[in-house]
């Protein structure tokens, strides 16, 4: 496994936006599972990636697969009170670092209570105020 998937198994949940920050590449695009809309940054990024591992209790990942520069990871949690299943979907760059992180999830209800949630964080968290055009 690559050391960087490797990481990010450890710490996504984790809820630290700064040790999320160094396996993402400085134009890092991630799709969340929400919205059809791209955060591309790593700051933005990393913000909204702390904030989803807070957001999720009893995260694991059930599943891992892929090699090189593509990865499939498998993971369940709870949102509130609703089960969920997803995956994310990882590219990474020639350095090593994670380019495209895009996650797609089901079912509808607990996406919904994900987007409910990260709306309610993202609007009262300082640090969006100069991002808040990506959710727009």
């Amino acid at each position: 496994m690559h050391p960087t998937i490797k990481r990010m198994m450890e710490i996504v949940a984790s809820g630290e936006d700064e040790k999320i920050r160094e396996i993402l590449a400085e134009q890092v695009a991630f799709l969340p599972p929400t919205y059809w809309k791209t955060w591309t940054g790593r700051e933005p990024v990393a913000a909204v990636l702390g904030h989803v591992g807070q957001v999720f209790s009893d995260f694991r990942y059930r599943r891992v697969m892929g090699e090189g520069k593509d990865w499939a990871l498998e993971f369940q949690c709870k949102i509130g009170e609703f089960d969920a299943v997803g995956v994310d979907l990882i590219t990474l760059d020639d350095d090593g670092l994670i380019e495209t992180f895009e996650v797609v999830m089901r079912p509808y209800k607990s996406v919904g209570a994900l987007r409910e949630a990260m709306n309610a964080r993202v609007m009262t968290d300082a640090r969006f105020l100069k991002f808040r055009e990506a959710l727009s």
